[in-house]
């Protein structure tokens, strides 16, 4: 299933990224607008990432403005010799206040994350971050990469292929990446959460062949 969008037919493929690991994602804690680098193991995935996207030819790479996905971006459009163009739109959630805190944590407070006042609604989320999606469909060349963070990419796969959802059952580990292909007028989820270890299998993986991992 994908979002119908009549305006342009041409094929696209997107490479829809999680930024690599820092030391609150180490912790469990939400990270938000929170603004970590890359520890040193998402120093290395962020290198991976990007080794195993030059096999894809990108011509374009964007990402969300915090540290962590801008130090993972600069990894993969080194690659390339491309300059990374940040969009505050595929910033992570807003947790508010609660940034910092673990989900246990809040959901023992209010019984889950939607439910905690000052958090960004998901439907805010997806909404902004399917906006990007129409202008990567509409300027970029194909293939591109955009980098962003676990709430959004989750929030983009759930509205794109519903029977993915719920979206916390929607494995995004750090460094990981999702292919999303744009064809015959909507977006179509192809594969979620590949790993660099995947990389062989990313430029095989066809719209149709449903090759989804799924938790």
């Amino acid at each position: 299933m994908g979002r119908a969008n009549h305006g342009d037919d041409g094929a696209h493929r997107l490479y829809l990224a999680r930024h690599g690991r820092t030391a609150l994602n180490a912790s469990g804690q939400l990270r938000g607008r929170l603004d970590p680098d890359l520890d040193d193991v998402g120093r290395v995935e962020a290198l991976l990432l990007g080794d195993a996207l030059a096999r894809s030819d990108v011509t374009v790479v964007r990402s969300s403005p915090l540290c962590r996905a801008l130090q993972t971006a600069q990894a993969i459009a080194s690659c390339f010799g491309v300059a990374v163009r940040t969009d505050p739109r595929l910033a992570d959630r807003d947790y508010g206040r609660w940034a910092g805190w673990t989900i246990e944590e809040i959901e023992a407070e209010w019984g889950s994350v939607d439910d905690a006042p000052g958090v960004e609604p998901t439907a805010e989320v997806r909404a902004r971050a399917l906006e990007v999606l129409d202008d990567i469909r509409r300027t970029d060349r194909s293939p591109s990469v955009a980098v962003s963070h676990d709430a959004v990419n989750r929030a983009v796969l759930c509205a794109l292929e519903p029977t993915l959802c719920p979206a916390n059952r929607i494995t995004q580990p750090t460094g990981c990446v999702n292919i999303i292909d744009w064809h015959d007028g909507s977006w179509s989820v192809t594969a979620t959460g590949l790993l660099p270890r995947d990389a062989k299998t990313w430029a095989a993986s066809t719209r149709g062949e449903h090759a989804v991992v799924r938790p």
